[in-house]
Parts: structure tokens; C-alpha cells; sequence
């Protein structure tokens, strides 16, 4: 999904595009020690979550009970510490686990994907690398290789459209 989904420390540090800064909002909120004591407090983590999922798959109509049952994983003890930890470790400002640091070297090295890959951006994920054709990655894949663009989904493309997502990797076999 979304392409080449390695996270690039040292790009992270260069400011995006105004509307990209905009559409991570809430990383750069997670980064405070109010977006800590939101993290940690039931009520504020989970209208957080809601309004990030309005925010970043608008057209998804998904009712309360949807919402309830993924936000049941959001009680988890340490769900909490490694939300924050993630979106601090990718603006550096936390260090990452020390005991994966070849692991990290490796993939900042940003490694080419060899295998069979059917990347899939939705239109409407604020997040997507534009053009949204997958023309911005493509290169870093050099097995076979095919790109879909979901019209009118937005960023939770797993839950927005399963029957999609779920055929892209049955036919990412067949390629």
C-alpha cells in the first residue's frame, strides 16, 4: 500500500510541501507533551483516532461499532508508548532500538524490492506520494511489478475496500 513504505530518516528531516506538513498533523502532535497525555488518556486517544480516520479517508462511512472494534487494540497497555515512540523515532527525536541498527542501516540504504509487488495508493490517502500513480516509487521495485490506484478511498485501504485489497494479494502470486 502507499508504495515504498520505508521510512527515510534523513529525508524526514527536510520540511514537506505545506499540504503535507498539514495532513501529519498529528505526528508533529505526538511530538508534545500534550500529544502524550492525549495518547494516554482513553477518551482523548480514541476521539483522536476518530478524527483521524475522518480526516484522512473522508468518503469512508464507517459506523460505531467498526470504529469499536479497532479501537478495542487502542486499550492494549503499551499502545500508548509505541504510537509515540514511531512518530518521534521518524522525525528523530527518539532513537530507535539499538538491537535492530544493522537492520536500519540496511533499509536507509533504501534497497531495491525484488520480489513480486502490486503497490496500491488510494485517490483520496492525503498521504499518497504524488502523482498518485505510483510513477514517484516505481523504480524501487525491480521484480514483476504492477501499480492500482483505488478510486475515491482514502488511507485505511484494507477496511475502505477489502475485496481490492485482498485481490491484489492473491494476484501478487500470479505475477
Amino acid at each position: 500500500m502507499s508504495g515504498y513504505l520505508i521510512t527515510n530518516l534523513e529525508a524526514n528531516l527536510a520540511p514537506l510541501p505545506p499540504k503535507a506538513e498539514y495532513a501529519w498533523w498529528y505526528q508533529y502532535y505526538f511530538a508534545t507533551d500534550r500529544g502524550r497525555q492525549a495518547m494516554e488518556d482513553r477518551d482523548k486517544r480514541n476521539g483522536l483516532a476518530r478524527l483521524v480516520w475522518d480526516t484522512v479517508s473522508p468518503t469512508w462511512d464507517f459506523d460505531d461499532a467498526t470504529f469499536e472494534r479497532t479501537a478495542a487494540a487502542f486499550d492494549n497497555p503499551d499502545y500508548a508508548a509505541i504510537v509515540l515512540h514511531n512518530y518521534r523515532w521518524r522525525l528523530s527525536l527518539a532513537a530507535g532500538e539499538r538491537r535492530y541498527d544493522a537492520v536500519e542501516r540496511r533499509l536507509q540504504a533504501r534497497p531495491h524490492i525484488k520480489v513480486p509487488t502490486i503497490t496500491l495508493d488510494a485517490e483520496l490517502d492525503p498521504f499518497t506520494a504524488a502523482p498518485g500513480d505510483g510513477s514517484a516509487y516505481r523504480e524501487m521495485f525491480t521484480g514483476a511489478y504492477e501499480h492500482r490506484t483505488l478510486k475515491g478511498i482514502g488511507h485505511n485501504l484494507p477496511q475502505e475496500a477489502p475485496t481490492a485489497f485482498a485481490q491484489a494479494v492473491v494476484d501478487a502470486d500470479r505475477l
